[in-house]
């Protein structure tokens, strides 16, 4: 699930008493330089972009870190969930059912492998796929589960895995948002058959452009991802599988490695913000605060509340300069993109109402206590 911030929203820098950008990329990028400068140019200096032992080295750690055997990095978060699917060879004629309040690239990878979308509605308080919520819309054609972990909390994946095995379906994660989240100690992308994630720069472990992987305990499945996304080859000029062209960036892989050491202590900053934010909204008529669901460890991607007439509170909070977005305000059956699949306004209730209603604040690891009051005091100024 890869995304991007609104240009209205205002960014680092950016002239305004009390300005606060919704995201500081500046302050975390600074924060690396002096490890990953010199790498970087001895990379440079060989002309080594593409492979090589960085890429490996990061793959190992980033695995371990998961706590899964193998990690593959490629592309891009969307392409990391077609690879996933394609590796399952869930293609024509399975279904693969998907939350209707993801980014539509969760969508999309289901599509890219061929396999039809199916959708659902999530949990009025978590916002995430439930039990109840996967067995109201499963069918005999499901061959996949697709656990979003929306926001930074991974989807109660123990609980929904009896449903999709009744089926013979496996649960996929999609961990775009949730590097470093865990459920019951188990870290996001250890807890289904295989796991998407992205490294879009805007995430908690973020690249200095596009990246993502594949995490997965299946050696098998791990070779099929890593020769699907080389041109369906494991050697060079012999193409026994088709495949197509999604790899790490070596330069990429120096950046992550980087962040992947930092990773743990800027989730606490997060964690620490949304507990700021938490005391500061208490009890505020008008401000509905997100639910953490007991047994998860969240990395708090995005702290986004839920109000009453957000549209004009959000452009109330941009004129003061405070860099609010929106995830997603278009649900995946309403988009243009799905219109021919017959889906209509009402069919996913409460992903629809909670569209109009969300409001994402500024939220990052170098996020201070003044910006923090500084939100605050606009945000329930406008409620």
């Amino acid at each position: 699930m890869t995304d991007t911030v609104p240009i209205a929203v205002p960014q680092p820098g950016q002239a305004g008493v009390g300005a606060v950008p919704f995201l500081d990329l500046v302050a975390q990028q600074a924060e690396i330089l002096d490890d990953i400068g010199p790498d970087i140019l001895h990379l440079l200096r060989l002309a080594h972009f593409v492979g090589g032992e960085e890429v490996g080295r990061f793959e190992d750690r980033f695995a371990a870190y998961a706590g899964v055997r193998h990690c593959v990095g490629v592309g891009n978060g969307t392409d990391a969930l077609e690879l996933a699917l394609r590796a399952l060879g869930i293609g024509r004629g399975r279904e693969v059912l998907v939350p209707a309040n993801s980014f539509i690239a969760s969508a999309e990878a289901v599509v890219r492998a061929g396999a039809t979308l199916r959708l659902a509605d999530v949990d009025d308080e978590s916002l995430l796929l439930s039990q109840s919520t996967v067995q109201a819309a499963v069918s005999p054609d499901t061959a996949a589960v697709l656990a979003v972990h929306l926001y930074g909390q991974t989807a109660p994946v123990e609980e929904i895995e009896p449903v999709a095995a009744n089926l013979g379906a496996v649960i996929v994660e999609d961990a775009a948002q949730s590097q470093g989240a865990a459920r019951f100690g188990r870290m996001a992308g250890s807890l289904g058959l295989i796991a998407g994630t992205s490294f879009y720069p805007g995430k908690n472990l973020g690249a200095a452009g596009d990246g993502g992987a594949v995490l997965t305990d299946d050696e098998v499945l791990a070779d099929r991802v890593r020769r699907t996304a080389n041109h369906g080859s494991a050697e060079k000029y012999v193409h026994d599988d088709f495949g197509f062209n999604s790899r790490l960036d070596t330069i990429q892989a120096v950046v992550l490695l980087a962040k992947l050491a930092r990773l743990d202590g800027w989730n606490e900053a997060r964690r620490a913000a949304a507990r700021r934010y938490d005391a500061l909204f208490s009890g505020i008529d008008g401000i509905r605060l997100p639910h953490t669901l007991p047994g998860n460890s969240h990395n708090w991607h995005i702290y986004a509340v839920r109000v009453a007439d957000r549209d004009r509170i959000l452009a109330g909070l941009h004129r003061e300069g405070i860099g609010a977005a929106l995830h997603y305000p278009t649900p995946i059956h309403l988009t243009g993109a799905f219109r021919s699949q017959g889906w209509a306004r009402g069919d996913f209730p409460v992903a629809e109402q909670a569209a109009g209603e969300l409001l994402s604040l500024p939220m990052f690891p170098h996020l201070t206590e003044q910006q923090q009051l500084r939100v605050a005091d606009v945000l329930t100024r406008l409620v």
